[in-house]
């Protein structure tokens, strides 16, 4: 039975950030509710972005500070101070593209007014104390415990990727070629889509923490090859897509034509589907008769009574989408032999 985990890296890093920060409130005797709420949205997915958006929300916060004890001056304590607290410290931050600071910078100035009372400098100086000590404590947390590390998570999504490449294949072609298959309801390459997208987040912010982190140079060298990787699979969706969206047309291959077609469409799924059985030599025999298979129908297109010299043919297209497809999976298992050697 598969155990049910649901306590991330990240989730630890809060709750370690906010003891933290409140311990030391409270050793200072200041109030540690706007300190904690800094620590809390200070936690990103990379020091880098913590770093980055606490450079934003620092002078967020000031401004909605700022603004809840000028309309605590004003009006006291009273729902007319909430609303333009709150009001002017989005406004503000908005124009000022301070979006990244939005959030607490409005907590902040509505949470205070039921706090200030009198001396209100010295009220909005210590909010900008605790502040500072929620984003310091909450990125120091981030850098120092349990750094942020997505290889699992990337090497675990390409295999994903590979996988469902293969189905995604598999899918289009035998239902533009395969009489006998009913039409796709469903476009497969939208879900590889999404975890090619996922898997380039994480590659990115994998580069943002090897600022603080540096990788090794045999790591560094895995996202290289794995980022060439992930350009090959996401060109094999674009060219699988395009010939989801070719127009159908049963009668345009024989028999033989199509059975070549699909024994090429059966090892190129059988590759992605199990990477350490792909074979080259037996790729490259069924790019050969792809290629000839091209060739042959460039030369009869012009031939056929149904012929428009404005268009490509849509065997022409499907055939020459499928010979791009052989060529970047070839790309793609050379970069993945040199990963397991």
């Amino acid at each position: 039975m598969k155990r049910f985990h649901f306590i991330g890296s990240r989730v630890v890093k809060t709750g370690v950030a906010v003891f933290i920060t409140a311990w030391i409130c409270s050793l200072l005797n200041i109030p540690a509710v706007f300190a904690v709420i800094t620590a809390i949205v200070t936690i990103e997915p990379t020091v880098s972005d913590s770093i980055r958006k606490g450079i934003i929300r620092f002078p967020a916060s000031a401004i909605g500070s700022a603004y809840s004890v000028f309309f605590i001056f004003l009006f006291g304590n009273s729902p007319l101070t909430y609303a333009l607290a709150a009001t002017f410290t989005i406004v503000t931050c908005f124009k000022l593209k301070l979006h990244a600071g939005l959030l607490v910078a409005t907590l902040t100035a509505v949470a205070m007014v039921e706090v200030i009372h009198s001396n209100y400098f010295i009220s909005f100086l210590i909010r900008l104390g605790t502040t500072t000590l929620g984003l310091l404590v909450s990125t120091g947390v981030n850098m120092f415990v349990l750094p942020p590390d997505y290889t699992k998570n990337i090497t675990v999504n390409m295999e994903s990727i590979r996988k469902q490449t293969g189905d995604m294949i598999a899918k289009v072609f035998q239902c533009m070629v395969d009489v006998d298959k009913s039409p796709i309801t469903i476009n497969p390459a939208d879900q590889v889509y999404k975890k090619i997208q996922l898997t380039e987040t994480l590659i990115r912010f994998q580069k943002d923490e090897s600022k603080f982190h540096p990788l090794a140079d045999s790591e560094r060298n895995y996202f290289k090859i794995i980022e060439k990787q992930l350009i090959c699979l996401r060109l094999i969706h674009y060219h699988t897509d395009n010939v989801l969206h070719t127009p159908k047309n049963f009668r345009m291959w024989g028999e033989n034509e199509r059975r070549i077609i699909l024994h090429a469409v059966d090892e190129l799924v059988e590759g992605f589907s199990h990477a350490k059985q792909f074979e080259s030599q037996k790729h490259q025999q069924c790019l050969k008769q792809l290629s000839e298979m091209f060739w042959e129908e460039n030369g009869l297109s012009k031939n056929k009574h149904d012929y428009d010299a404005t268009t490509f043919p849509p065997e022409l297209i499907i055939i020459y989408e499928l010979i791009s497809i052989y060529q970047l999976a070839d790309r793609y298992f050379e970069r993945n032999q040199k990963l397991n050697n």
